[in-house]
């Protein structure tokens, strides 16, 4: 399997993708909004989109399963080769006409990503990686920030639309790092956050309660930058586990600080 040939078709599929979105967006009316639940949504244009990409990618190998956002083909064992897929990755944002959100496709075996791309249909970006062949936006190489200060730093995160049970823990570290560094920053499409730690604009990143189609893209982006990727307790369960802490230099600071709380 000769990588930098698939990366290439991705990045295309992709591209495909995020246009079909792009146009989409001038006519998108909210009631065509569907609810997964109350805060939680759903249209046409994420299961078309979606479709879109299964067939493109089918192409490229039929014998690959997946594991998509939307379910439009049946899932595949996630210890398989693995297409990871969500096909409009801040699909909030999307239908309130905010301007920040992504398609993210990865190619993974078991927990090991292989292929990240990350497309961001509002600025035109292409964030894309390879394992060990690096990281990139559009033509150029990215690589993590060289900050070296916690209290220095900038991060992002999200805010879950379920298991609310944990939020008096999570709003603890939001606290937290509100006094100890330079701010938070929650945009709404986890994929493009670790495209943004991969590009050095953010130094960290973490949330929980994702799921793989939204961060495996993004994980291959950060640790090809030079990045380092955990989960809450420090471990290496992230894609399937559900949550994340992401970063540069800081990485380690940030899973302390988060471990106080979590």
């Amino acid at each position: 399997m000769d990588l930098n040939i698939i990366v290439e078709q991705v990045k295309e599929i992709a591209k495909e993708a995020g246009e079909f979105i792009a146009n989409e967006a001038l006519k998108f009316k909210t009631n065509a909004i569907e609810y997964k639940d109350i805060n939680n949504v759903v249209s046409y244009v994420d299961k078309e989109a979606e479709n879109l990409i299964v067939t493109r990618l089918r192409a490229i190998n039929p014998e690959i399963s997946f594991i998509t956002e939307e379910g439009t083909v049946a899932t595949g064992d996630q210890n398989g080769l693995n297409w990871i897929i969500d096909p409009l990755d801040g699909t909030a944002n999307f239908v309130h006409g905010l301007p920040h959100y992504s398609v993210s496709l990865a190619l993974a075996e078991g927990k090991d990503v292989l292929i990240g791309v990350v497309y961001n249909i509002c600025t035109y970006d292409m964030f894309w990686a390879t394992k060990g062949g690096g990281a990139f936006r559009n033509d150029s190489a990215i690589k993590v920030s060289d900050n070296q200060s916690f209290g220095q730093s900038l991060f992002a995160t999200g805010f879950p639309y379920y298991k609310f049970e944990e939020m008096e823990k999570y709003i603890q570290i939001l606290e937290s790092l509100m006094q100890k560094t330079h701010g938070l920053r929650r945009f709404g499409s986890a994929a493009l956050d670790l495209a943004y730690v991969a590009a050095g604009m953010f130094d960290g990143f973490f949330e929980y309660n994702l799921n793989s189609w939204d961060m495996a893209a993004g994980v291959l982006l950060v640790t090809e930058a030079g990045g380092k990727v955990t989960d809450f307790s420090g471990g290496d369960n992230y894609l399937f586990g559900g949550d994340i802490i992401a970063g540069s230099a800081v990485q380690t600071e940030l899973l302390a600080e988060i471990k106080r709380f979590w």
